[in-house]
């Protein structure tokens, strides 16, 4: 089996996608060289793609979280505001913006305002090193992928301090919970991830990316890439799980509960607070599935279409397998959820990641 080892995948790093971070493209686009070229650009790059993953998540929450929802449960959902119902992004925008900002007596400030903020910012700032296409590359660090698991776990510290802040029992619950299910799962997570890494031998996303171009069988004149997703089924299977536990959807959600803790640590925020809390809820299950997409899926790779392209239809086919598994799937207990974590998903991230060490071993 044609399995990429650190030799191949180093010499293949320049070869895959993405072949020039974007901060680089839009300076040399400007004609500004320098130090103020790449400031510029960066800021230029940080700039448009923040935007990319905002107006995709404003088409997710208020829109096709509905729709796909409805569809699970025979309904029709928003459709009375513009065609097909996608005015209803602007109503809510609107609706929830214009109310009243209320905070509520004892809250612990500016703890209470900073969280809302760090939580999208968490998501936003991941993408940083997210390979999106051919020259869509906001930077490509050497450690590029333990940069993008720490700026997503960032949002842990915003749950905790808006549950703690909000002087409500039951946003510290929710708050507690949070930090609970981070910890029981991002070492799964991680573990899984590093999996790859033994394959690769770089934790650089765009030498990650080039790995996967390699093929790993013919079938029929058909070629089949060497996506991790094939090679590593099983690690494949545990990272979409472990993921559905860091972006809080069924059967992880407990963190909000809202039959058992009314929201969890988001109870006490309204109007641009609560878009915000919202905003970087669907942006992190974004950022899981570009993560996702970069280490078992081929990143942006894909036949015919552009590499953008695919990498937009990777991260909404997670959306939509987050949305399944909502609709789908009850919510555990509370303490069955930590079990899961501590003795399922962890012992088995171990056992693959020794499984994988020893495949590695014995092709090398």
């Amino acid at each position: 089996m044609p399995v990429p080892l650190q030799a191949n995948a180093t010499a293949n790093a320049t070869a895959g996608q993405p072949s020039a971070p974007l901060a680089d493209t839009i300076a040399g686009a400007l004609g500004v060289g320098g130090l103020g070229g790449d400031v510029l650009g960066a800021l230029l790059g940080a700039f448009l793609i923040a935007n990319v993953m905002l107006v995709m998540t404003a088409v997710a929450g208020p829109w096709a979280k509905r729709k796909i929802t409805a569809a699970f449960t025979d309904r029709i959902a928003v459709n009375r505001v513009g065609p097909f119902g996608l005015l209803i992004i602007v109503a809510d925008a609107v609706r929830l913006l214009s109310k009243e900002l209320i905070i509520p007596d004892g809250a612990d400030r500016p703890a209470f305002d900073i969280a809302p903020i760090l939580i999208p910012f968490s998501a936003l700032l991941g993408f940083a090193v997210i390979p999106m296409g051919n020259g869509i590359h906001l930077a490509d660090p050497e450690t590029g992928l333990v940069f993008a698991f720490a700026a997503a776990s960032i949002a842990s510290l915003g749950l905790v301090m808006a549950g703690y802040a909000s002087n409500n029992k039951y946003s510290l619950l929710g708050g507690l919970r949070s930090i609970a299910q981070n910890l029981a799962y991002e070492i799964p997570l991680v573990l899984t991830g590093a999996s790859v890494i033994l394959f690769t031998g770089t934790l650089q996303m765009s030498g990650i990316v080039a790995a996967q171009t390699e093929t790993l069988i013919n079938v029929g004149g058909i070629r089949i890439p060497q996506w991790f997703a094939f090679v590593n089924p099983f690690a494949f299977v545990l990272f979409m799980l472990a993921n559905l536990a860091e972006v809080g959807r069924n059967p992880f959600d407990i963190p909000e509960a809202p039959t058992e803790i009314v929201a969890g640590y988001q109870t006490e925020y309204g109007s641009v607070y609560f878009v915000l809390i919202y905003l970087g809820e669907f942006i992190h299950i974004f950022l899981g599935g570009a993560i996702a997409a970069t280490l078992f899926l081929g990143g942006p790779a894909g036949p015919v279409l552009p590499g953008f392209v695919w990498f937009v239809i990777k991260i909404w086919a997670f959306f939509l397998f987050t949305q399944w598994a909502r609709s789908a799937i009850p919510r555990v207990r509370i303490d069955q959820l930590i079990e899961i974590g501590w003795k399922g998903m962890l012992v088995l991230s171990f056992a693959n990641l020794v499984l994988t060490a020893v495949i590695v071993g014995v092709l090398a």
